[in-house]
């Protein structure tokens, strides 16, 4: 099966617009509508679309969470007839809401693209925003299977790997894996504003990434924490509670308790999942210093490519007025021991593969 259009897509910020450039590619007709104008003005010309489709089959929504439900009850006293996917990031409440409309109810589903950017709007939009993301359907008790295998045909579609779970049950997950690491992100990002600019000059790489999610849309964000509160504060308080024992064992210089506190951190970590949700793999990394010119890192891709090895992730750090680079290549401990040998053999500055 596929999915058939039209699609009518509204709210046309970074979801709902990177949604909308994955089905434009694969030629599905859309229609659009935000109560945002510039939003909508700057959709329509991404996406090409000068009129909108009519009669759509398939209405989503990616409107912000307090706007959900309206938006849903005036979409479906106009299209009575088509199936509703919602594509926010809090569901349960949402659920038993809907669940008091029975006609509404069979035709819904809830879906949440695990895939964003700290910056927000039409503007920001990629079309394989999804890759490779986690996508998770959340039905209601009367969702029918012809609304939630849309669902799941859309997720294939945008590229992502599909999951179902009740919303109690996302909601309460959502809370550890994407809403307590932007609090943190935020409150890392607040606790520089009485920081001078010389000491942030000298800031490295780990500062920038750890406050990244500080950058995010703050009226989105709070009725996301808001509206997931029952699950948010149990996580809050856990790391309050870390954080207060960090503190007292620095106070009383107990350096056992404080590489516990570390080691604690490293150990959680590693329980991250890999690539599409798999197993999180040890990678080896390559170390390979290249001439700073053009087509360096394409021409070592070309090399991958040619004994055909799999480049996990990367690394590249280049000093200003430095005449060489330094690219770090992640890869399965076989493929980094080929891959070595392999670029030595033709010449490039290649390390041996090392662990981190």
């Amino acid at each position: 099966m596929k999915l058939t259009g039209p699609v009518k897509i509204v709210g046309c910020g970074l979801i709902g617009t990177s949604i909308g450039l994955r089905l434009r590619e694969n030629g599905i007709e859309l229609a659009l509508d935000d109560s945002f104008s510039a939003n909508l003005r700057l959709a329509r010309d991404l996406l090409g679309v000068s009129e909108d489709a009519e009669n759509p089959r398939v209405i989503l929504i990616a409107v912000p969470p307090q706007d959900v439900l309206k938006v849903l009850k005036d979409q479906f006293a106009i299209h009575p007839d088509a199936t509703f996917i919602e594509v926010g990031g809090i569901k349960s409440e949402l659920i038993v809401q809907v669940e008091q409309f029975s006609e509404l109810a069979p035709q819904f589903i809830a879906v949440h693209p695990m895939a964003g950017r700290e910056k927000s709007g039409p503007e920001s939009a990629r079309a394989d925003l999804f890759e490779s993301r986690a996508w998770i359907i959340s039905r209601t008790s009367k969702s029918s299977p012809e609304v939630v295998e849309s669902a799941r045909l859309l997720g294939r579609l945008l590229g992502s790997t599909i999951y179902e779970m009740d919303g109690q049950s996302h909601d309460e997950a959502i809370a550890t894996i994407s809403h307590l690491p932007q609090i943190l992100s935020t409150a890392l990002g607040a606790s520089l504003l009485e920081s001078d600019n010389e000491s942030l000059n000298l800031a490295g790489q780990g500062l920038r990434d750890v406050s990244r999610l500080a950058d995010s849309d703050s009226s989105l964000w709070g009725a996301l924490l808001l509206g997931n509160r029952e699950h948010v504060l149990p996580k809050l308080d856990e790391v309050i509670n870390r954080l207060s024992k960090l503190r007292s064992d620095l106070d009383s210089s107990d350096l056992v308790a404080i590489q516990d506190f570390l080691i604690a951190g490293r150990e959680g970590r590693a329980k991250i999942p890999g690539k599409h949700g798999g197993k999180n793999r040890d990678y080896s990394y390559v170390p390979i210093v290249i001439d700073d010119k053009p087509g360096g890192l394409a021409n070592i891709f070309n090399e991958c490519a040619a004994i055909g090895v799999n480049v996990e992730d990367l690394f590249m750090e280049h000093s200003p007025g430095q005449e060489v680079g330094l690219i770090t290549l992640a890869l399965s401990e076989s493929d980094a021991i080929s891959l070595q040998k392999h670029l030595v053999a033709k010449g490039w500055l290649a390390h041996a593969p090392r662990k981190q």
